[in-house]
């Protein structure tokens, strides 16, 4: 696969195909398809739909299409794409030209020139463009989106970003999974943004927190007199996201009936509204999540099979903090500043020993949690740098996996918990220094050795040369 995609719009495909300028095109279509390069021809307008965000766009106007105009309509859907134009000698005008270019149109061709010339400058467009092309899909995303928050540097991070503009091309249902805490609704809305719905509603809803009995009324919305107090129409959240995309969170949380009522409305995207006789078409993309295991929900019985399957046309995971551990050190910053600007003062540092005790723990409420401790620590403490002390992590939640409920079974669990996070922060506190350690747990070296390998702990991680 190209590392990236070129767009052919040709809207004078119909001209004499001896013409210079229609074979200069045709030679460019031509070296992109003998190389196996990633590209695509469109010969209508808008341009539209197209296989990938292209990276690079060559156009051709038309009598009926300006060059003006087409340099709007593709700045407006591809602002990070290089656009290059072809003119045609016999028909050149200077100032529609001049003004493509301040619109947006980066360079543009003559059909006289030479096909050596011709060559010889496509070629260092086209490494021009791999150079431009390489500087990560994160800040496109980031840009078009205008949202901060999307953070990281992790393979596993960037490996969501990457999938972002590809999803946001089709108008397919999309199953976003991830832990609580991930930030499942910011990777939808940055879906939304960067599609061309991203100028209509989008409308969020928390299904676990809508009644079975309301289900109907607040998503498909109802008539006047529906029911008992019902007194005047009232539009659904369906009605509200029309043109846009409507993200259904919590989608495992729906009730039987409410899931056969979903299941009717995304067959064919048609639905009646409460009370109504006459049914209504809906567009709007649709995009659920959950951090539930559906396939598992669907083997109890507990979530229907036929709605999975319409659910997960496309499929975006989010991986859990635990898994991008990298990405914490941009992520406390982050936090930082934020609430830095948001109480007035001064942003603090964090110690190599507390940035240390924060990438040893496991995260179970992920990035959400790792905010809120952020937070805590800036509210409760003044100084200029954070310490171990000022990161208060809660222990984590332990399952037990041997269902022993007793009181000592309870005891045991408790016990575990509290080993594990007093090794975690007497580390971090001696930045790894086994020997400090043990003498400041009143242990000898040996007894401390067998506890912090009891649960897997590595000791070179608190080490100071390795924070980030």
């Amino acid at each position: 696969m190209s590392p990236y995609h070129a767009l052919f719009v040709d809207l004078e495909s119909d001209t004499n195909p001896h013409d210079n300028c229609r074979q200069l095109f045709r030679l460019v279509e031509n070296i992109f398809s003998e190389n196996k390069l990633s590209s695509q021809t469109i010969t209508f307008f808008p341009p539209w739909p197209v296989s990938a965000i292209p990276d690079l766009i060559f156009m051709r106007s038309s009598m009926k299409i300006s060059s003006l105009d087409l340099v709007h309509h593709l700045r407006k859907h591809w602002n990070q794409a290089v656009i290059y134009g072809f003119f045609c000698a016999k028909n050149f005008d200077s100032a529609e030209i001049f003004q493509s270019l301040a619109s947006g149109m980066d360079d543009f061709f003559l059909c006289t020139i030479t096909q050596k010339e011709f060559l010889l400058r496509l070629q260092r467009l086209i490494v021009w463009t791999k150079q431009a092309v390489n500087t990560a899909p994160l800040e496109t995303v980031k840009r078009i989106f205008n949202h901060k928050q999307l953070i990281g540097k992790s393979p596993s991070f960037l490996n969501v970003i990457e999938k972002i503009p590809h999803l946001a091309l089709s108008d397919a249902p999309v199953l976003v999974l991830g832990e609580t805490g991930t930030g499942k609704e910011l990777f939808t809305r940055a879906i939304h943004y960067n599609s061309q719905r991203h100028g209509r509603p989008f409308i969020p809803v928390n299904c676990g927190a809508l009644p079975d009995q309301l289900f109907e009324s607040e998503v498909f919305g109802h008539v006047k007199g529906a029911f008992t107090d019902a007194s005047s129409e009232k539009k659904g959240l369906i009605a509200e996201a029309e043109g846009g995309t409507i993200f259904l969170d919590e989608v495992d949380t729906l009730s039987p009936s409410a899931q056969i009522k979903l299941l009717r409305f995304i067959q064919e995207f048609e639905y009646r509204p409460l009370g109504s006789s006459k049914s209504k078409v809906a567009d709007v993309r649709l995009i659920a999540a959950t951090n539930a295991d559906l396939r598992e929900k669907v083997k109890t019985k507990t979530f229907r099979e036929d709605l999975y399957y319409r659910l997960n046309i496309l499929k975006l995971h989010i991986p859990p903090l635990r898994e991008r551990m990298e990405d914490i050190p941009l992520l406390v910053d982050f936090f930082l500043e934020h609430y830095a600007l948001q109480y007035r003062r001064v942003k603090p540092r964090i110690s190599p020993s507390a940035m240390q005790k924060l990438l040893a723990y496991s995260w179970p409420g992920n990035v959400r949690e790792l905010e809120g401790v952020i937070q805590q620590s800036m509210v409760l403490c003044l100084a200029t740098i954070l310490q171990p002390d000022n990161i208060n992590l809660s222990l984590p939640l332990q399952k037990d996996a041997s269902g022993d409920h007793t009181f000592q079974g309870a005891k045991k669990q408790i016990v575990v918990q509290f080993e594990r996070g007093y090794l975690v922060d007497l580390l971090a506190k001696q930045q790894g220094n086994i020997t400090k350690a043990a003498k400041v747990a009143g242990l000898d070296r040996r007894a401390f050795q067998r506890l912090i390998k009891k649960y897997g702990i590595e000791r070179n991680t608190f080490s100071v040369k390795n924070v980030p």
